[in-house]
């Protein structure tokens, strides 16, 4: 037991104090938990500087984007710089409203745009900025709703009505959008106020050749040559208060913007990233990490990537269907090489055997005491076992799904509760006529606005020949099994049988429907009888899975509990930070490169040149603007180069960000923004779950080649001529008198 303890020991050195370069703290707390640490490194602002609630500081420049005016949580970062409130963010952020503002007459996915004046700003519809007012703690009014003889779902009703409460005493009458946050598995939970902007307008964008450079092939790689950024303007009514959009709107005047420094990037020089990362799971037990790799990232790699792959052959050919699907595609594609990435390194890096070693240190420790042993010692065990049952059914919940959610199957979907109305008969006739005459209501147009039918059909083909190969004949519903048989057991003919035959694969013969409704046409649609059956064969165990993750829920809030008991009694020196939950949150670190493999050596920076080195004309993912080869050929850089005449385009850093904090701002010790973070390395995709020091880097676009796009490509010199750009002056050259 004596050596087995050693071991242990030796794992946790390895797992390590909380280093200066992981974490993502929330701003209220920097002083008190990073301000020293960040000082050593090269921080040159006070705490007030960094995040005040009474005066103007940093944290009054990030932005959270995201929809519409009461954000729960956002899906990128923004930062302001200048007093217009000029907005950086990440080209993939911006991809969806670009793609949307789109059309073949103005490609602006694919030529660029550049707004001369702020009249010819477009406008960004859906898009919100919102801005933290203040955050704070409301533990002890979320507890004091809590007894100690509620069940889960009984405390989660009391806090989530709790939550409600406090959050509209917060709004101002609605003027603020405040949100709650559990964090720690629900053991604290913080309010964080915003005030919410929802007219945002599009700017600048660079064609998809640069902002995309690279495309699916190098996302999450480095190098990595990807000019990903775009440009964004905030506005507000004539008081700078949130207004919907208005031609007589104002840019907002804001309470405080990045500075751009032009002085580059040295190895070891301070980073500090604010933004909002999504999520994280840094405090997931082996369990949960096995039926990821195992059973749940798998499905969506295999049917993500059969989507992807269709929607390429069509994007790569016809430039209506690029726009209409780019959006959709660019999702999809970041997803399903994500979960590949985990699934790869997540066993590579035994991030799996890391958690065991942790949990079996953990259980000795909870062994040790009896008061211990009563609230945790079932925990682990309960986890493992609802893990296990999630995994049992997660092919049968999964792959349906996915087939259920294309078309014609999910334009059915939008008949279910109109079918069930007029084939019952506890219902009334009156109730019928209005079940039928509900229907109406229904958009057509917006069911089908920027669907193709060769695509849409050629996916349905794909996904349903992976659903056919999940599972034997005899596990299939009934209703498949038959429409399989008449097809002779065909998933391909079956795929083409049901969008060649169902109402529900085109507007007119929906619409058609809706005017002359019969639930006898329902139960003889291919794409209906499917969907029916899908959707029992999810139901089949929907309980099962929705009960285990109740349940997962309960044990890991159990869990992290008593890890931070664990930790407070063994490693009192270690400080633990929150997993991201889409709120404001820090993090810091260096400049530096890395070493992915034996012989195998990255430099931090990427130049240009790389760009001449990938380019590929004509290519989907590698051709480029002959305006910006040129420009790198003659090397005309003007100001943006460096020291060595070399236009570095992206850089390393050692913060520990997640989606989420695409678009950040990486700024250095004086609080100048330095560039726009927008990626993570391949090597280390298991850093959601488990820190990876020796490996995980942020790649951030230079805030140099940002600029030269805006200006030496684009000659948008009106947005350069907004920016407060700093640059140092070189040391004067002393010559010694003899």
């Amino acid at each position: 037991m004596k050596k087995l303890s050693v071991f242990f020991a030796i794992i946790f050195a390895m797992m390590g104090i909380v280093r200066a370069d992981e974490g993502m703290w929330l701003p209220m707390f920097v002083e008190r938990l990073n301000y020293v640490d960040m000082q050593k490194m090269g921080l040159q602002l006070t705490p007030e500087e960094l995040y005040s609630i009474n005066n103007s500081s940093l944290k009054d420049a990030i932005v959270g984007l995201s929809n519409g005016a009461k954000p729960r949580g956002f899906f990128c970062t923004g930062e302001i710089v200048s007093t217009n409130s000029l907005l950086f963010t990440n080209h993939h952020c911006g991809y969806s409203s670009i793609a949307a503002l789109s059309t073949v007459e103005h490609d602006y996915l694919n030529e660029g745009f550049a707004a001369k004046s702020f009249e010819e700003e477009l406008r960004a519809e859906g898009v919100s900025a919102s801005f933290l007012v203040r955050m704070e703690d409301v533990t002890a009014e979320i507890f004091s709703v809590i007894t100690d003889d509620m069940d889960y779902m009984a405390r989660q009703k009391a806090i989530n009505e709790k939550a409600k409460e406090l959050e509209e005493a917060a709004s101002e009458g609605g003027k603020l959008n405040p949100v709650i946050k559990g964090f720690f598995e629900g053991n604290e939970y913080y309010m964080f106020v915003y005030k919410t902007y929802t007219d945002v307008r599009l700017v600048f964008t660079a064609p998809q050749s640069i902002g995309k450079f690279g495309g699916d092939t190098d996302n999450w790689m480095w190098p990595r040559h990807t000019g990903d950024f775009s440009v964004f303007r905030v506005y507000a009514d004539e008081n700078g208060e949130p207004a919907e959009f208005s031609e007589s709107n104002k840019p907002l005047t804001p309470k405080h913007h990045l500075p751009i420094s032009l002085d580059g990037v040295q190895p070891d020089d301070f980073t500090m990233i604010w933004g909002f990362p999504g999520s994280t799971e840094r405090y997931m037990t082996s369990f949960g990490i096995n039926y990821n790799v195992e059973k749940f990232y798998p499905v969506v790699y295999e049917v993500f990537k059969a989507e992807t792959d269709v929607m390429d052959e069509y994007m790569k050919v016809d430039k209506a269907v690029n726009i209409a699907y780019a959006d959709n595609k660019a999702g999809l594609a970041n997803t399903w090489k994500n979960f590949e990435g985990q699934m790869k390194m997540l066993r590579k890096n035994k991030v799996a055997e890391r958690k065991a070693a942790l949990e079996a240190q953990f259980t000795e420790w909870v062994n040790a005491n009896e008061n211990r042993q009563a609230e945790y010692g079932d925990v682990l065990g309960t986890l493992e076992a609802m893990y296990g049952q999630m995994a049992e059914v997660a092919n049968t919940l999964f792959y349906p799904n996915f087939v259920a959610q294309l078309n014609p199957m999910a334009a059915s979907a939008e008949f279910i509760e109109y079918y069930g109305t007029v084939t019952s008969k506890e219902v009334s006739k009156e109730d019928k006529k209005a079940a039928a005459e509900a229907l109406q209501g229904i958009n057509v147009e917006e069911m089908f606005k920027d669907l193709d039918a060769r695509v849409e059909k050629d996916m349905l083909i794909a996904v349903m020949n992976i659903y056919g190969k999940k599972f034997a004949t005899e596990e299939l519903p009934e209703a498949v099994q038959k429409l399989l048989k008449k097809q002779k057991g065909d998933w391909t003919a079956l795929a083409n049988y049901i969008y060649d035959n169902s109402i529900f694969s085109a507007p007119e013969s929906i619409q058609a429907f809706i005017e002359k409704p019969n639930a006898k046409k329902l139960e003889k649609d291919p794409a209906f009888v499917m969907y029916n059956a899908l959707r029992e064969q999810m139901m089949s165990v929907a309980p099962a899975y929705r009960m285990a993750n109740i349940a997962i829920s309960e044990a890991d809030h159990k869990f992290v509990k008593g890890l931070r008991e664990f930790y407070a009694e063994t490693q009192p020196e270690k400080v633990l930070y929150p997993d991201a939950n889409s709120t404001l949150r820090m993090s810091y670190g260096s400049v530096k490169d890395y070493q992915p493999a034996d012989a195998i050596s990255y430099d931090y920076v990427c130049t240009a040149n790389g760009i001449l080195e990938k380019y590929i004309p004509g290519d989907f993912e590698f051709d480029a603007p002959q305006r910006l080869l040129d420009l790198i050929e003659t090397r005309d850089f003007g100001q943006y180069a460096n020291d060595y005449g070399e236009l570095i385009v992206c850089f390393l850093s050692t913060n520990d960000i997640t989606g989420g904090n695409s678009g950040s701002p990486i700024m250095n010790g004086k609080g100048e923004l330095i560039g726009l973070a927008f990626d993570g390395n391949w090597e280390a995709m298991s850093g959601d779950v488990n820190f990876e020091p020796t490996l995980q880097r942020t790649i951030n676009v230079d805030i140099r080649y940002v600029l030269f796009i805006i200006d030496k490509f684009a000659g948008a010199t009106n947005l350069i001529d907004e920016l407060d750009i700093h640059k140092a002056m070189p040391e004067p050259v002393r010559v010694e008198e003899e």
